[in-house]
């Protein structure tokens, strides 16, 4: 504290209430090959639905994947997903189609126009976004109603028709909305009807009832003949989802600009996404084309900020070329809504996306690189999905990928099942048996990775079948419910917690003497037991040598002590290496180490933290050393029952221990 020159009361304060504070050790996570969704970053799902919205439904290409995602979440409640950047496309409506990754690759690399793709991309990678069409009107004539002046109905169009000629068809839209009448209104009967303008040639139009209240096209033609010289009224197709027609926004009005608001519609076109084509998606209104335009609660209304902000479908890739003053500041800026007549509408329909389920190894690591550093993302239960893939037929490299990424993390645990080949359409079960060891025989020794054996049978409601998935997701489900329900130190197998959901049958069902031989080579048997359900019959690690750590349970003890107290460790960084932060540090972590004796993880333990390995040396190495020794609770793998007959007059303490 400060010296006091003259008399007075000075107030301090030391917090000496530090503890060890509780660490996450449920997190999962795997890479996904998708039909949507953000590129080469890592996107957090808490739920299948999730994942469906985010990362998009299961085919043919990516069920083993996905539903290793899915099946870890029927379990647990937080996974990290990373699509990997593979040689998929975002759609665009012009020239070459590029790839996006993600937000911030957008904004660092295209959000000044540089890309040449048109004036609109889809949010994300793949051929989904092809039904997408983007439709903006930028000033009031456009928008409707606007009565067409000399451009009348040319002669006379019987009931149920549905060609349609006037007298200039040259500033008609495809889409566009009209209403008809007669030389004398609107008022008239005819008012009222709706009808699309499905095909302009010339001044021949082609006609469609339109019903405003679902916004969709229905079949037949006009509901009432007209007469030649008959009144047409148009609509912009999306009017009806909006207040009023573009004018000026009261920001750009306020400095003496004008005409800078448009309403942009992201639509369905083909019902791909939707389901019914012409759905519309996403609504935009009053939004603005000046760079520095601001809504009424201070946030960007600049129409590029907008799409970007709220969106889930497209960015903005580039002013229409007829736009001249867009992007331009709003001060005394009069902005060009007319396009090339006053009846423009832009339509964008956007094409040439594509997608790329065929991952390499060296998209797979560049995927799981993205877990690699403990420090940024938080992760423990990393899952393989599928080990065999067409770049890797054997699943040895793509598994040891994964183990390597946890083994040198030492925080987490990959979860690796055999290659599909191994196991599913194989009949003989003692080949299968012997193709699971093999495969585990081909892996590396790690305490940081847990082997299965195989592929479980279960429905795929999304597309009406049944898939064989690997069943690396659902063990590393059961370590994610038995955190839950127990702690991380309690083991996931048995009946009590190593149910399997959802397995309607097993790719390879052990008997005794093959979980014997898949034991010993460190695999962790699943099995079906009549009656019991399909269960982890193991809980063993990867690790060949014998030792505390070749079980699930003590692995994942000591990853969690390990993070927690290194976390709190931290914050004696800089201070004093003397009696006072040893003994705080102690004082932190034996509390908590009790706190796990009592929830049966570990059956004794010890803190040393003073001068006896805080020696001089260590001091003048600025070093702090603290050796805590854990005595783990084991959990049980083999129960020996001993049934003993004796005869009825003897006394069971003379035979007690026989």
């Amino acid at each position: 504290m400060a010296f006091q020159v003259s008399p007075g009361v000075s107030v301090t304060e030391k917090d000496l209430t530090n503890t060890v504070a509780a660490v996450s050790a449920s997190i999962g996570g795997i890479v996904l090959t998708a039909e949507k969704g953000p590129v080469g970053q890592v996107t957090t799902i808490g739920s299948e639905t999730d994942l469906v919205n985010i990362f998009g439904k299961p085919n043919a290409s990516n069920f083993e994947q996905w539903f290793t995602a899915a099946n870890f979440l029927g379990y647990g409640n937080n996974l990290k997903v990373v699509r990997p950047v593979t040689g998929n496309v975002n759609a665009g409506v012009s020239g070459t189609p590029i790839l996006i990754k993600n937000k911030n690759h957008y904004w660092d690399n295209y959000s000044a126009g540089e890309a040449a793709v048109g004036a609109w991309a889809a949010r994300e990678a793949g051929t989904l976004a092809n039904n997408l069409k983007v439709s903006m009107c930028s000033n009031s004539t456009a928008f409707g109603p606007s009565s067409m002046g000399g451009n009348l109905v040319d002669g006379a169009v019987a009931l149920a028709a549905t060609a349609v000629t006037v007298d200039d068809g040259s500033l008609m839209n495809v889409g566009d909305i009209l209403e008809f009448g007669d030389a004398s209104g609107w008022t008239t009967a005819p008012a009222g009807f709706f009808y699309k303008v499905t095909a302009v040639s010339g001044q021949d139009l082609t006609v469609a009832r339109f019903n405003t209240m679902t916004g969709l096209t229905e079949t037949g033609g006009l509901r009432h003949a007209l007469v030649d010289n008959a009144k047409a009224r148009r609509h912009w197709e999306y009017y009806f989802n909006f207040s009023q027609p573009p004018t000026t926004t009261d920001d750009v009005l306020a400095v003496s600009g004008s005409l800078d608001e448009m309403h942009i519609v992201v639509v369905d076109e083909d019902g791909g996404i939707s389901g019914k084509a012409g759905t519309v998606l996403e609504t935009f209104e009053s939004v603005s084309q000046a760079s520095d335009a601001k809504s009424s609660t201070g946030a960007s209304n600049y129409y590029r900020d907008v799409i970007y902000n709220g969106s889930e479908y497209i960015y903005w890739m580039d002013h229409e070329s007829t736009l001249a003053n867009a992007g331009s500041a709003k001060r005394g800026q009069t902005f060009d809504q007319q396009g090339a007549n006053d009846f423009t509408i832009f339509n964008s329909s956007l094409t040439g996306g594509t997608d790329d389920y065929t991952i390499t190894n060296a998209e797979f690591a560049t995927g799981y690189d993205f877990f690699a550093d403990a420090e940024t993302e938080d992760v423990q239960l990393l899952m393989c999905g599928p080990s065999q893939t067409a770049a890797d037929a054997t699943g040895d490299t793509k598994a040891t990928m994964v183990m390597d990424v946890a083994t040198a993390r030492k925080d987490c645990v990959a979860f690796i099942s055999p290659a599909q080949a191994d196991v599913v359409n194989v009949t003989d079960t003692t080949e299968q048996a012997l193709n699971v060891k093999a495969f585990a025989d081909g892996l590396p020794s790690t305490s940081y990775a847990v082997f299965d054996s195989g592929y479980k049978y279960m429905y795929d409601k999304y597309n009406d079948t049944y898939r064989w998935v690997p069943l690396n997701g659902d063990i590393a489900g059961l370590c994610a419910r038995t955190d839950n329900d127990q702690d991380p130190w309690w083991s996931p197998g048995g009946f009590n917690r190593g149910q399997i959901r959802g397995a309607v049958k097993l790719a390879f069902n052990p008997n005794q003497a093959q979980r014997d031989s898949l034991y010993k080579a460190r695999v962790n048997p699943v099995v079906s037991f009549p009656g019991q359900g399909t269960v982890l019959y193991g809980d063993k690690t990867a690790q060949a040598k014998p030792s505390a750590f070749d079980r699930i349970n003590v692995r994942r003890l000591f990853n969690v002590l390990e993070k927690a107290i290194a976390t709190s460790a931290k914050y004696q960084l800089f201070e004093f290496n003397d009696a006072t932060t040893r003994s705080t540090f102690r004082n932190m972590v034996e509390p908590y180490l009790r706190s796990v004796q009592g929830r049966r993880g570990i059956t004794d333990f010890s803190v040393v933290c003073d001068d006896t390995n805080n020696t001089g040396d260590v001091i003048d190495r600025n070093e702090f050393r603290a050796d805590i020794f854990i005595k783990p609770n084991r959990s049980i793998n083999f129960i020996q029952l001993n049934f003993v007959a004796t005869r009825t007059g003897v006394a069971f303490s003379e035979v007690a221990g026989a």
